[in-house]
């Protein structure tokens, strides 16, 4: 099993490195993707990360979830890059793991994934989930799609990500370990 959580300039670092941080805790396979042209990428507060692979790189037959940190332009740069739209409908259709966070729900619910489905996004963007049941949950979970709202929710979300990927025991022997 592998995932992989997709980096454009402009992404949320703590929503990203958190996510890579607790998965691997718990030998989950991650693979950070860069969309761009180069493996260096830049964060919204000029934190720069060098991921393990480009988009073009990436085998996503081996990929069981995709991973969409938020962050502006971050978000808006992953909304537009068309092959990455395609494996999410893909994912989207054969009902495999997609989570997202922040601003970066309205990548999905902008492509109509969210529809009739419950979800949350950053706080004044909610015109983004199109269709979708907005909660006031902070991390969400709607069948095969996990959304939750922002940065100071990035732990609850690796979590929640740990849990649905190995098990509960995994995901409290983490909190235990983190003193969470």
């Amino acid at each position: 099993m592998c995932v992989y959580v997709h980096l454009a300039n402009g992404f949320e670092e703590i929503e990203a490195i958190t996510v890579v941080d607790v998965l691997r805790r718990a030998s989950v396979a991650v693979q950070t993707v860069s969309i761009g042209k180069e493996k260096m990428v830049t964060g919204a507060h000029g934190i720069r990360v060098e991921a393990d692979l480009l988009f073009q790189d990436a085998d996503y037959r081996l990929c069981e979830m995709l991973v969409f940190p938020g962050g502006m332009p971050g978000t808006l740069n992953l909304k537009e890059h068309s092959g990455l739209k395609e494996k999410v409908i893909a994912f989207n259709e054969n009902k495999k793991w997609i989570a997202a966070i922040c601003a970066a729900p309205m990548i999905l619910g902008e492509l109509g994934i969210l529809k009739d489905r419950e979800a949350v996004i950053y706080p004044g963007m909610e015109k983004h989930l199109i269709g979708a049941k907005i909660t006031a949950q902070r991390v969400v979970q709607a069948e095969h799609i996990i959304t939750a709202k922002g940065p100071g929710t990035a732990m609850e979300f690796a979590l929640k990500l740990v849990e649905l990927l190995t098990d509960e025991e995994t995901k409290q022997s983490l909190k235990e370990d983190m003193v969470i």
